[in-house]
C-alpha cells in the first residue's frame, strides 16, 4: 500500500514536470546543458521558457512539437522549466509563461510571432538566413522588410510605453490562437509603418498578459482600444470601431491625429531659429506678404487669417507654416524664385530634399487650398532650391501689429541760404 502510494506520488510528479517527452523533438535543457548546447553553439536555437502548472503552456505543446519536428536538421528547438529553475530563467527576462526566445549563439532576440507551428518555422529560418548573411558579413535583403514596426507590448510595459506617453496609441488585444487576429496581423504590421512617426500601434497577447486585458474589459479577440496624445485617463479611451484593412486603420488613425493637434501657428520668419523650426517640417509652406506701406494692418491681417484658417484644415499633414514681409528676407524670396510674381506670394518647400513647388494662381483662399491639395496628392511641379541649400535668414524686428507709417520729411531752411539776383 505504502509503495503504490509513494510511486502514485512519483508518477504524478514527473508527469506534471515532463510537458515534453523523450520522443519528442523538443530538447530539454537545463542551467547545466545551456550555456554548451545553445549560447556557445554556432546553430540557431528557438527556446520556450515554461512552467509545468501554466494553461498556455500546456495548449502551446502540439504546435511546438510540430515545428521541433519540422525544423528537424535545420534548427533546434529546447525548452526550459522556468519553475524548477527559477534564477536561470530570471537570467533572460523571463517574467510570465510560455516566454519565447530565439538565440543565435550568446545573442538572443524575443519571439514576437503568433504561436503556431507555421510561425515558429518562419522565425526559425529567418534566424537562420540573418545568421548566414552576418557570416557573409552583408545584411539580409529581407530583413528590413521583416522587422516590424508594430510594438510588442506586456503587463510590465505598458504604464511605461502607452499611459505614461504623450503619443497616441492603437493598441490591438490578440489571442495567438484567434483567427481573426492572424487575419489582422499583416494589415496591423502596414499600418503601423504607413503611421510611423504620428501613431504608435501596439500589440499585447491578451492570453498571457491579462493584468491590462482586464483593466480594460477585454472579452473578444481581437479588440483594439485607442489611447489619446497627451494624458491619458480611463475616460479618454475609445474603442476602435473602424474597418480592419490597412487602409481603413490609417484612415481611422490619421482622423484621430486630426482631432487631437492643435492648428499650427503662422509664425514671422525674423531669424534663423523660426525658419529652422518650419524647415524640420515634412514640408515648410512660406508666404511673402507685401510690405506694411503696401498693405495696411487689415489687409496684413487677413493675409494671415486666410493662412490660419488654411493652417486648421490641412492641420493633419503636420506641416510648418510662416510668412515674412516683402524685401525683409531677400535670399529667401531668390532662393524659393519669389521675387518675379509680385506680392502675395507663396511657395512650399521641403527643406530635406532641396525642392519647393510655387503658387501660380491667386493668393486667396479657394487658390491657395487648390495649390496644397494638388500637393498633398503629390501633384505639381517642383524645383531644386536655389544654391543648393536654405539660405541665411535675416535676423529683424517682429511686426508690431499696427499701420506702417512714413519716415517724417526733413524741413529744409533756407534762411542761411544767401541767393544773389544773379544767381536765381
Amino acid at each position: 500500500m505504502f509503495y503504490s502510494y509513494t510511486l502514485g506520488i512519483l508518477l504524478f510528479v514527473a508527469g506534471s514536470y515532463a510537458l515534453y517527452d523523450s520522443s519528442s523533438d523538443v530538447v530539454e535543457l537545463t542551467p547545466s546543458n545551456f550555456e554548451r548546447l545553445v549560447t556557445k553553439s554556432d546553430e540557431v536555437w528557438i527556446v520556450e521558457f515554461f512552467a509545468p502548472w501554466c494553461g498556455h503552456c500546456k495548449n502551446l505543446v502540439p504546435e511546438y512539437k510540430k515545428a521541433a519536428r519540422a525544423l528537424k536538421g535545420i534548427i533546434k528547438v529546447g525548452a526550459v522549466d522556468a519553475d524548477q529553475y527559477k534564477e536561470f530563467a530570471q537570467k533572460y527576462g523571463v517574467t510570465g509563461f510560455p516566454t519565447i526566445k530565439v538565440f543565435t549563439g550568446s545573442k538572443h532576440t524575443p519571439y514576437q510571432g503568433q504561436r503556431t507551428a507555421e510561425a515558429f518555422v518562419d522565425a526559425g529560418i529567418k534566424a537562420a538566413k540573418e545568421k548566414a548573411y552576418d557570416n557573409l558579413g552583408k545584411k539580409s535583403s529581407g530583413s528590413s522588410s521583416d522587422k516590424s514596426d508594430v510594438i510588442t507590448l506586456t503587463d510590465s510595459n505598458f504604464k511605461e510605453l502607452v499611459l505614461d506617453s504623450e503619443d497616441l496609441w492603437l493598441v490591438e488585444f490578440f489571442a495567438p490562437w484567434c483567427g481573426h487576429c492572424k487575419n489582422l496581423e499583416p494589415h496591423w504590421a502596414k499600418a503601423a509603418t504607413e503611421l510611423k512617426g504620428k501613431v504608435k500601434l501596439g500589440a499585447l497577447d491578451a492570453t498571457v498578459h491579462q493584468v491590462m486585458a482586464s483593466r480594460y474589459q477585454v472579452q473578444g479577440y481581437p479588440t483594439i482600444k485607442m489611447f489619446p496624445a497627451g494624458k491619458k485617463t480611463s475616460d479618454s479611451v475609445e474603442d476602435y470601431n473602424g474597418g480592419r484593412t490597412a487602409s481603413d486603420i490609417v484612415a481611422w488613425a490619421l482622423e484621430k491625429v486630426a482631432e487631437n493637434i492643435a492648428p499650427p501657428e503662422i509664425v514671422q520668419v525674423v531669424n534663423e531659429e523660426t525658419m529652422k523650426a518650419c524647415s524640420e517640417k515634412p514640408l515648410c509652406v512660406v508666404s511673402i506678404l507685401p510690405h506694411i506701406l503696401d498693405c495696411n494692418a487689415a489687409c496684413r491681417n487677413e493675409y494671415i487669417s486666410i493662412l490660419t484658417r488654411l493652417g486648421e484644415k490641412y492641420k493633419n499633414k503636420m506641416w510648418g507654416w510662416v510668412w515674412t514681409e516683402a524685401g525683409a528676407q531677400l535670399a529667401l524670396e531668390e532662393a524659393l524664385e519669389l521675387g518675379g510674381f509680385g506680392y502675395p506670394a507663396m511657395a512650399v518647400v521641403n527643406a530635406k530634399k532641396l525642392k519647393f513647388s510655387t503658387l501660380r494662381g491667386s493668393f486667396s483662399e479657394s487658390g491657395i487650398n487648390e495649390f496644397l491639395r494638388d500637393l498633398s496628392f503629390g501633384r505639381g511641379q517642383t524645383a531644386p532650391v536655389k544654391g543648393a541649400e536654405m539660405p541665411k535668414i535675416v535676423t529683424t524686428e517682429p511686426w508690431d501689429g499696427k499701420d506702417g507709417e512714413l519716415p517724417p520729411e526733413e524741413d529744409i531752411d533756407l534762411s542761411d541760404v544767401d541767393l544773389e539776383k544773379d544767381e536765381l
